[in-house]
Parts: structure tokens; C-alpha cells; sequence
């Protein structure tokens, strides 16, 4: 029988990672389309019918002849499949995050999408700075929480207060991994509201 703990990693792993398949699949399906792209033009070359694009024996010729090009267009060429290599190589190994995070809890895997930690921090905010909820704007990612308040106009925000109740409030969440929270405040208010 397989343990509690291992599933719940699982659980968790799979909740909060996101898979490469939608990558995978762009991928697999632009090198379709260049395969087969090749082939057809091969097999107008052998009918002896005109090209689509390019001929397979132009295509071979101009890349002989790849020492005669300029310098600085081979080595764009180069710096360019170069990046592109890279990014893919850098996609395939960093860990794909979703905008999710874990809660504490000893019997279940809880799971909260980071809008709805928005939602609450923004609700607790706009109560603490004693502004309208419009007026509060949160952002989460996976370490941070961005809270931006535009206070009303002749009405002073008291960023200690709104600090304070958006870390307690934080921390009563008991988020894994914990998120820290920064607090703006704008410095032109919003008339009315």
C-alpha cells in the first residue's frame, strides 16, 4: 500500500508544477510541418514539377556555399538557432510553476490559486487603509505579494496599518512557500469613491 505522505507530494507536486506538454506539442508539430514540407518538396523535385519554396538542390547548393556569405549574416544565423536552442534547453529544465500555492493542513493537500489570495489580501487592505475595495489592487507571484493602494483624495492611508493587517493576514494563511508582502501606496488619490 502505497504511504499518505507520497501521494500528498504528489498531489502537491502536480497542483503547483505545470507540465511541458503544451510545449512539446508546438514543437512536434512545427517539425511535422517542416518534415513534411521537405518531403513534398523532394517529391516535386523527383516528378520533375516546379518547387513550392525552395528546390532540394538549391537548397543543398546555397548551403555549400555557406563559407562565400558575409561573416555577419552567418553569424546572426548562428547567435539566432543559438537562442533559440537555448530558450528550449532552459524550457525543458526550469520547473514550470503554477500561480498556485499549498496551505498547512495535516489531513488534505489544500491548493489556492493566487487570484483568490488576491482577492482576500485586497478585501483586507482597502478594510485597513479605509478606502473602497476599488481602490486596492493585489498582485501575487510565487514569493510576493504587490499591494498597491490609491487612497481617496484629502484621505490619509496609514501604510503601517494597511502593512500590519496584509501580514498578519498572510501569515494566518500559513502558505507554502511563504509569500512576503510590499505595500504601495500611490501618491496622487482617486476623487470620490
Amino acid at each position: 500500500m502505497t504511504d499518505t505522505g507520497s501521494i500528498h507530494a504528489r498531489i502537491q507536486r502536480r497542483e503547483t508544477h505545470s507540465p511541458r506538454a503544451i510545449l512539446a506539442i508546438v514543437i512536434a508539430t512545427i517539425l511535422i510541418l517542416v518534415f513534411a514540407w521537405l518531403a513534398l518538396e523532394l517529391m516535386l523535385s523527383l516528378l520533375h514539377l516546379p518547387a513550392l519554396l525552395v528546390a532540394p538542390t538549391d537548397m543543398l547548393t546555397a548551403t555549400a556555399r555557406l563559407a562565400t556569405y558575409p561573416p555577419a549574416v552567418v553569424a546572426s544565423a548562428a547567435v539566432l538557432v543559438t537562442v533559440i536552442g537555448l530558450v528550449l534547453i532552459i524550457a525543458a529544465l526550469a520547473p514550470g510553476r503554477r500561480a498556485r500555492h499549498l496551505i498547512d493542513t495535516e489531513r488534505a493537500v489544500t491548493v489556492v490559486d493566487n487570484e483568490v489570495i488576491a482577492s482576500a489580501l485586497a478585501r483586507t487592505a482597502a478594510e485597513a487603509g479605509g478606502v473602497a475595495r476599488d481602490n486596492a489592487l493585489v498582485t501575487v507571484s510565487y514569493r510576493r505579494a504587490v499591494i498597491r493602494i490609491t487612497p481617496t483624495s484629502g484621505v490619509p492611508v496609514s501604510f503601517a496599518a494597511v502593512t500590519e493587517a496584509v501580514t498578519e493576514q498572510l501569515q494566518s494563511f500559513g502558505l507554502r512557500p511563504p509569500v512576503t508582502a510590499r505595500v504601495v501606496i500611490d501618491a496622487a488619490g482617486k476623487v470620490g469613491a
